[in-house]
This record gives C-alpha cells, sequence and structure tokens, in this order.
C-alpha cells in the first residue's frame, strides 16, 4: 500500500488549518492545537486517515468500479486533471452542474448531444450547414465539453466520490448522500468531517498538500487498477489451462473405444488362431490313430 509520510505531511504543510474564530466544531478530535490564532491539524491522525481512505478507493479500483474526482477551486483543478490521467478516472473541476448525480439520466442525454455534435465534425456533415447554425452547435459542444468533462465517459454512476474542500463542493457531496455513494475528502479545520464517510483532516487550501494526498490516493488506486489485470490475467490462464485439460481429456475418451476394438480383435485372432491350432493337433492325432491296412503279399 502506497504511503506518504509525516515529514512530507509537515513540509506540505498539511497541518496549517484555518483562524480558530472560523473553525467547526466537529473536526475538533483532529486538531492537535492553536498557534498564533491558526488551529494545527494532528498530522498522525491525517496519516491514519489517508491510509484508511487509500485502502478503501483501492478496494473499488480492484473490483473494477468508478471514482469520481470532484475539485473546482483553482488550488485543486490543475492537481486533479494531471492526476486522474493516470488511472482514467472521470473528473469535475469546473463548475458542478446540479443534478449531475441525482439526475444522471438527464446528463446522460447531454452527453450524448455531444456525441452526435462530434460525430457531426467529424463526417463532415456539418460543413452542409449555414455559417450561422455552424457557430450555434459549435458553441454548444464546447459549453457541455467545459462543463461535463470528463464525466462524459462515465455511463453509470461512480461507486465513490472523491472530493477537495467539501465546503465549496457541498452539493457534490449531497448528490452522493442522497444515492449513498460512500465519499472521501480533504476536510480543512472550518468544515465538518460528519458529512463524509472517509474524512481526511488536512490544509485544503494549499496546492502542496492537496497534491501529496491527492498523489497518495491516486497511487493506491492504481495500485488496484494493476492488482485487478494480474487477476484477470491469471484467471484467462487458468481457464486456457481447464480447456487444455478437458479437450485432452476429450481426445482420450474418443481414443478409447478405438483401442478397445483393437483389442477385441486382437483376441479374436488370437482366439481363431488357438481354434486353427487346436484343429491341426486334432487332425495329426486322427491320423495317428487311423487303423492301417493290413499288409497284402503280392503275387
Amino acid at each position: 500500500m502506497p504511503r506518504t509520510s509525516f515529514d512530507a505531511l509537515l513540509e506540505a504543510g498539511a497541518h496549517f488549518g484555518h483562524l480558530k474564530r472560523k473553525w467547526n466544531p466537529n473536526i475538533a478530535p483532529f486538531v492537535f492545537g492553536e498557534k498564533n490564532g491558526i488551529h494545527i491539524i494532528d498530522l498522525n491522525k491525517t496519516l491514519a486517515q489517508i491510509e484508511e481512505a487509500a485502502s478503501a478507493l483501492k478496494q473499488v479500483a480492484k473490483s473494477g468500479r468508478t471514482v469520481l474526482f470532484v475539485a473546482t477551486k483553482k488550488q485543486a483543478k490543475n492537481i486533479i486533471n494531471e492526476a486522474v490521467k493516470d488511472i482514467n478516472m472521470p473528473c469535475v473541476t469546473e463548475r458542478w452542474t446540479g443534478g449531475m448525480l441525482t439526475n444522471f439520466a438527464t446528463i446522460r442525454r447531454s452527453v450524448r448531444k455531444m456525441a452526435d455534435m462530434n460525430k457531426m465534425a467529424a463526417d463532415g456533415s456539418l460543413e452542409t450547414l449555414s455559417k450561422k447554425e455552424k457557430l450555434q452547435i459549435s458553441r454548444q459542444r464546447d459549453k457541455l465539453a467545459h462543463h461535463l468533462g470528463t464525466i462524459a465517459n462515465m455511463t453509470r454512476l461512480p461507486a465513490a466520490v472523491f472530493v477537495v474542500d467539501i465546503t465549496k463542493e457541498h452539493i457534490a457531496i449531497s448528490e452522493a448522500r442522497k444515492l449513498n455513494i460512500p465519499t472521501f475528502a480533504i476536510v480543512d479545520t472550518n468544515s465538518n468531517p460528519n458529512l463524509v464517510d472517509f474524512a481526511i483532516p488536512a490544509n485544503d487550501d494549499s496546492s502542496t498538500s492537496i497534491r501529496i494526498v491527492v498523489d497518495t490516493i491516486v497511487k493506491a488506486i492504481k495500485e488496484g487498477l494493476e492488482e485487478r489485470k494480474e487477476a484477470q490475467v491469471q484467471n484467462k490462464l487458468q481457464q486456457d489451462d481447464k480447456k487444455d485439460n478437458e479437450s485432452s481429456m476429450d481426445e482420450t475418451a474418443e481414443a478409447a473405444p478405438s483401442m478397445e476394438a483393437n483389442e477385441d480383435e486382437e483376441d479374436e485372432n488370437i482366439d481363431e488362431v488357438r481354434a486353427e491350432s487346436k484343429e491341426s493337433e486334432n487332425e495329426q492325432k486322427g491320423k495317428k490313430n487311423f487303423p492301417k491296412k493290413p499288409y497284402r503279399a503280392t503275387k
């Protein structure tokens, strides 16, 4: 399991929370103390929470299901866009469209509409339209691509949602909770960790802090995907071996009757030879026991 270290988190500034007056009392179990009016996060608890979240998301990836990443704040969007490329997971880094999860069927229609526009551009049918129509379609396609992002590739609801800053992404968290989708999030001291299933207490305003947490999570997901791939290869090899064994057993079963037939023929031949030999012996005995004619002297 990929893990980060206490020193790495400390160097990234993951321990810096918000001003004391802005804190959420529910974050108290994860607060180490206060310095200069700023809450300090307990990084030992951060490490434990990262490990728990990474382990759970690894299993999600290993089972072949999807993890949706949500991060629209400027400090996180580029980090998320880069990170998900390695694991081929969907992400939302622009404005969260209301109903993206709870009204997924409508979102899928928008995705199909965008796919049709892309097809028109690819096969040249877009060029047959007037200049005004082409401009309208191009603008609409760009708008859909901008808002939908990589969720255009999602064919079903995600198995988990990972969020950076639950205060900013409260709509995404709310929709996921309504659908009982497990939620994972980087939670700062101004947020309520009880709103998500797996809270990672850390500074969600620092790009270095966000990066170190996201990288650890992504590595765990990547590891789960690799284990899934290895398991699929092993299953295929086992199935091929099973087919080969069944094939060889079938060939043996087909060959068995012919071998039995050959054995029967050999037995019949042996019996015939024995019978002929016995007849020959009887003939020889008959000749020996046959009475000789009396000898008559010739005149």
